[in-house]
């Protein structure tokens, strides 16, 4: 502008200072031919400006200075030094038109700036708040991704890329769900968006998964998500790996049903246990009865109906006996009995002496035993009899899933994942445990086994042993192909 003008009308000067954006001083635009003339700013522009318009003779022209206003808004100041000559009036009318002019431009120049900085303020503003929302997004300990109508993805998160298919982002956004996910049914899933699409309500499921070659539990959850209006335009669903919370809440549930257990065989043993001392009792004083009488008869007479009632006295007697263990192995399950004192326990002895019981089961001597016993394990504290009474349980338990054809291997280490615990582990070669059946086979009663083969209480009675020495048993089983029962046993 400054040259254009001071080639126009041939001035000696010409320079346009303007107000800063700050507003604090007044920085100058001028010709080429005045550039090297120019100093930073000058302080006495204020001066000029709250003068108004200036005019003055100088060596050879004159010099001029016009406040350039806008609605009562000062924005800087045109200065010139007019030549003397025939286009001196001519040039003074030019520049007065020009500053008239200048004001307006020059304040919506500055707006058009003032709205641009604000475009971009708010714009790095609001990448900020997207950018924190993706890393909220991407911490979150689930998987999460977002649908549209079209079934097309939206949102993919990172534990979405680390997941059981592992599709990276990019290669996921905008493209079908269902050529994603391909390995749930199309029409499955297509059904379940649609659920949430129709009726705007949050849906949850709970699933199993082996993708990743052990079982897993997911928590599943598809939640409507309104853009604009009422309508729903997505759907979020979230996935959550919930694997620990349910064998948590197994653990818990299985240690509620054992004390119920427990209690119904405290009242049970309460009532039952009167009678049968009045039936003990009277079978003692009956056989002492039959005794004198025998000796009052004399040798051999009646001797064949004494000996029969003896022998249903036997019987009574061997039964009661029977009844009065069977109660009090249920009454075990709510109030243990108090274990021998824990002493520092080798587990490869127990092991060892439970197998040395367990040779003379007849069935038992046609299974083949491996034994892979770690030597260098620390002892542990433990009431040995007890555990041999687990471990033997857990073993009857793999001869009957063989059939007594089959290998059992025993074994022992350090646990792998905690250095503070030792593992025994009981791998059969059996028919497997369905995985339906999986959650159950600690309760009390539950069993497999045909009619009169089991009670269902040997697995809860060794689940029961080793919560005494604050341990925990898992199991993995395949049809087909077989069960490992894994005791883990803290050292300290």
């Amino acid at each position: 502008m400054a040259s254009v003008l001071r080639r126009g009308l041939a001035l000696r000067r010409c320079r346009l200072w303007l107000r800063s954006p700050d507003g604090s001083r007044f920085v100058p635009i001028a010709s080429p031919e005045d550039e090297t003339q120019l100093p930073g700013y000058a302080p006495e522009v204020a001066r000029w400006v709250a003068a108004g318009p200036h005019q003055e003779a100088v060596v050879g022209g004159t010099l001029l200075r016009f406040p350039l206003l806008h609605e009562d808004e000062t924005l800087g100041c045109l200065e010139a030094i007019i030549p003397e000559g025939r286009y001196e009036r001519v040039a003074h009318d030019v520049l007065v038109v020009v500053a008239q002019m200048l004001a307006p431009v020059l304040a919506a120049h500055e707006l058009s700036q003032d709205l641009a900085s604000e475009v971009a303020l708010r714009t790095r503003e609001l990448e900020a708040q997207r950018n924190f929302a993706a890393r909220i997004i991407d911490s979150l300990p689930v998987g999460l991704y977002a649908i549209d109508r079209a079934y097309r993805i939206r949102a993919w998160n990172r534990k979405r890329e680390a997941g059981t298919q592992g599709v990276s982002r990019e290669d996921a956004l905008g493209r079908e769900v269902f050529e994603v996910l391909d390995r749930q049914p199309r029409e499955l899933l297509k059904l379940e968006f649609d659920r949430v699409f129709s009726t705007g309500e949050i849906q949850t499921v709970e699933m199993d998964s082996q993708t990743t070659g052990e079982s897993r539990h997911y928590r599943i959850t598809k939640i409507p998500m309104r853009l604009d209006g009422e309508d729903i335009s997505h759907v979020i669903t979230i996935g959550e790996d919930v694997t620990a919370w349910r064998q948590a809440q197994q653990r818990l549930g299985q240690s509620e049903k054992l004390a119920a257990v427990g209690q119904l065989a405290a009242g049970v043993m309460h009532e039952i246990n009167n009678p049968l001392a009045t039936i003990l009792a009277c079978s003692e004083a009956l056989s002492l009865r039959l005794a004198d009488l025998g000796e009052a008869k004399g040798e051999g007479k009646g001797e064949g109906e004494r000996q029969a009632q003896e022998e249903y006295l036997r019987i009574i007697d061997t039964e009661v006996q029977r009844c009065r263990r069977i109660v009090a192995g249920l009454l075990d399950f709510s109030r243990p009995k108090e274990s021998a004192h824990k002493t520092a326990s080798d587990i490869n002895a127990i092991i060892e002496q439970t197998l040395f019981l367990l040779k003379h089961h007849e069935r038992f001597k046609w299974l083949t035993i491996e034994r892979q016993l770690d030597q260098d394990l620390p002892k542990f504290p433990a009431d040995a009899e007890r555990l041999v009474q687990c471990f033997m349980a857990l073993m009857l338990n793999a001869m009957d899933a063989m059939n007594s054809r089959g290998i059992l291997t025993v074994r022992t280490r350090r646990n792998p994942e905690r250095g503070d615990e030792l593992t025994a582990e009981f791998i059969d070669t059996g028919t497997g445990i369905r995985q339906e059946d999986l959650p159950k086979i600690f309760e009390p009663f539950f069993t497999t086994k045909q009619p009169g083969r089991g009670t269902g209480l040997g697995l809860s009675v060794a689940y029961g042993i080793v919560e005494e020495h604050r341990g925990r048993i898992e199991v993995e089983s395949q049809m087909g192909v077989g069960t490992n029962f894994k005791v883990f046993l803290p050292v300290g």
